[in-house]
């Protein structure tokens, strides 16, 4: 991919783009100047969730970017309270209201959670069926909950979006979800900040003149994977979206894929059980 609009195609037809914009715990006027910046910049995909607090604001920006409504991707995500087939269909609508859109691109149920997400699917999936979303999927579902939503699903999820970074590669994931056709998608891509240190990265990345954000976002890009960085920076909204003018070798991907080390900046999805 070498350009900023370049999509994925997802399962069910509808193209999203690769590369998207993230707005977990931004609040206020940071994160509607923001989400203004990006747009300008050239984000084509905004990702928020009712859990952050900032759906209204993200839809205010939207608004005000002068952007037409159809060339933007806006996912967002049902809370875990608020699983359940009723919940889920009056939780989708306090989400729609607050964002002032009348189609969302994508809905995901944000995590598995104990024991409710197959009822949950059967309300995403009247909404899907009745126009109100263009797309539907999950976040951090791990393999067993992909396998136990499909033994009572005809529908795929399109996106299974989980924290995936390169002490995090996620690589049996990865493979799962590309033979049953779900696209990966990567929250917390650069770990926090936590890796912009790191040896490895930064050898790679003086190769290119890039910075190792920049480096490990390409990753992720060159290995087939949606990501969605956060920032509040200007100067750093900008620099993530400057991906298109480089692509790592192979051996770079396998160079960085050896610093998996299982090690998570989230809770694992098989903890949060409510």
């Amino acid at each position: 991919m070498g350009n900023i609009a370049d999509t994925a195609l997802l399962n069910n037809g509808v193209q999203m783009p690769w590369l998207g914009f993230g707005t977990y715990k931004a609040e206020g006027n940071e994160v509607y100047e923001a989400v203004k910046t990006a747009i300008e910049v050239g984000y084509r995909h905004i990702d928020t969730a009712a859990i952050y607090g900032n759906e209204e604001l993200v839809g205010q920006a939207i608004r005000d970017s002068g952007a037409a409504r159809e060339n933007l991707f806006v996912t967002t995500k049902l809370w875990n309270q608020d699983q359940g087939y009723d919940s889920t269909l009056r939780a989708f609508e306090e989400s729609r209201k607050r964002l002032g859109l009348d189609i969302i691109d994508l809905y995901l149920i944000h995590w598995p959670g104990k024991d409710k997400y197959k009822e949950t699917w059967k309300a995403f999936e009247r909404l899907y069926e009745e126009g109100s979303v263009r797309a539907i999927g999950v976040s951090n579902f791990q393999i067993h909950h992909l396998e136990d939503l499909l033994k009572d699903s005809n529908t795929v999820p399109v996106i299974n979006q989980v924290e995936l970074h390169p002490r995090l590669t996620q690589q049996e994931l990865h493979q799962y979800c590309r033979e049953h056709q779900i696209q990966l998608e990567s929250w917390s891509p650069l770990m926090k900040g936590k890796l912009t240190e790191q040896a490895d990265i930064v050898e790679i990345a003086a190769k290119y003149g890039k910075t190792t954000s920049q480096v490990i976002l390409r990753w992720h890009l060159d290995r087939g994977i949606v990501t969605i960085p956060k920032s509040v920076t200007a100067h750093r909204i900008r620099e993530n979206a400057d991906l298109f003018d480089f692509e790592l070798t192979a051996e770079d991907i396998d160079r960085i894929n050896g610093l998996h080390l299982d090690e998570r900046v989230g809770t694992h999805p098989d903890k949060l059980l409510f």
